[in-house]
């Protein structure tokens, strides 16, 4: 007879530790195995989701932003975790009978951040609901037309990153004009939900145990006598400053690559990889400007800035090369009084980062 695994912190530590050997080696058989023999010892399926599997997750991400994973070594440590989470989907212990009502799961339009989403549907699953899961990059309109058709009762939609909340926004109104209420997740709605709040949804969970209580709470269905359109949400929309800045991306960022090389030296000297890098990264910054004029909210934009002076610092880049960008976009939209004001913010608090040496390449 197998032993009952406990579910202490000691025990967890270790579980995630072999784990953490097993995704980083890329031994798809080894991680599977730590997963499916806890099972077997009796470590219910809920544990082994956010207990084991997300935290090891949560850490491959942390140590990519600190440059001690790459890009290629992250992709296949998630790439093992998504199909050690099929096959624990599959396991004898996993099995319950549906009791719940019906509900769809899905990552916004252009969020390829699936895992959240898929470990939210497992779980949902193991309680008992009747789980739709959509995947990721799901576009609005393919998702109305399966609501229209599935009966779903509820969508909890799943987005990480900010610059696509103006996104979910549209798929938040688009599933209420139908009845159907939102349960909103992910990092991109804020460590407390700001963002879901500022887009109408419904509810809103910080993470899959709470997401599950709060739909056993109930998320009442959204009135539909009271037509709602994005710019009701969100009344400062009508300076056109964000549709002005998002429509003219590209420019800023070529105008900003042309006067950088004067305001920052050292990029004379850069490569055309260099320079490529360059490029994305003032396109993410002009994204996420674009994203803090949709929400009017100072700290989105320099959450992003933090977060990206680590990720320089740690590969060892000077995050100073941040301030020169800022200061060109600052001047090439001076008579915008919202860009200013985000850029004038975010300058400051950069200058602040920067001279306080925090920079360790994990967002707040």
């Amino acid at each position: 007879m197998n032993t009952p695994v406990t579910t202490g912190t000691d025990d967890f530590r270790g579980l995630r530790d072999r784990l953490w050997t097993a995704v980083t080696g890329r031994d798809e058989y080894a991680a599977a195995g730590v997963v499916l023999t806890a099972l077997d010892n009796g470590l219910d399926a809920e544990s082994a989701l956010l207990d084991v599997i997300a935290p090891v997750q949560q850490k491959v991400g942390t140590e990519w932003a600190a440059n001690r994973l790459t890009v290629a070594a992250e992709h296949a440590a998630s790439a093992i975790a998504d199909r050690v989470i099929a096959a624990l989907a599959h396991h004898p212990a996993t099995r319950a009978v549906p009791h719940l009502g019906r509900i769809t799961v899905a990552c916004v339009d252009r969020e390829w951040h699936v895992l959240p989403a898929r470990l939210l549907a497992e779980v949902l699953s193991l309680r008992g609901w009747r789980v739709d899961f959509l995947g990721a990059q799901v576009p609005t309109p393919h998702l109305i037309s399966h609501l229209h058709t599935s009966g779903a009762e509820i969508v909890a939609l799943s987005s990480s990153l900010p610059t696509r909340l103006p996104t979910a926004h549209a798929a938040i109104t688009a599933c209420q004009a139908v009845g159907v209420p939102v349960l909103a997740g992910g990092a991109a709605f804020g460590p407390d939900g700001r963002y879901a709040r500022l887009l109408g949804a419904n509810a809103w969970a910080p993470d899959a145990r709470t997401a599950a209580r709060r739909l056993a709470d109930g998320i009442p269905a959204p009135d539909l006598a009271v037509g709602r359109t994005q710019v009701d949400d969100l009344p400062h929309l009508a300076d056109q400053e964000y549709t002005y800045v998002a429509r003219n991306q590209g420019h800023l960022v070529r105008e900003v690559m042309v006067q950088l090389e004067s305001a920052f030296p050292a990029m004379k000297s850069y490569t055309d990889r260099q320079r490529e890098h360059t490029a994305e990264d003032i396109a993410h910054i002009v994204d996420h400007l674009a994203v803090g004029l949709y929400t009017d909210d100072d700290e989105l934009l320099t959450t992003f800035l933090t977060w990206t002076a680590g990720i320089l610092t740690a590969r060892g880049v000077p995050a100073g090369s941040l301030r020169p960008a800022l200061d060109i976009l600052a001047a090439e939209l001076q008579d915008f009084p919202r860009c200013v004001r985000l850029l004038d913010h975010a300058r400051l608090l950069l200058d602040a980062t920067l001279a306080a040496g925090h920079t360790s390449g994990v967002p707040a």
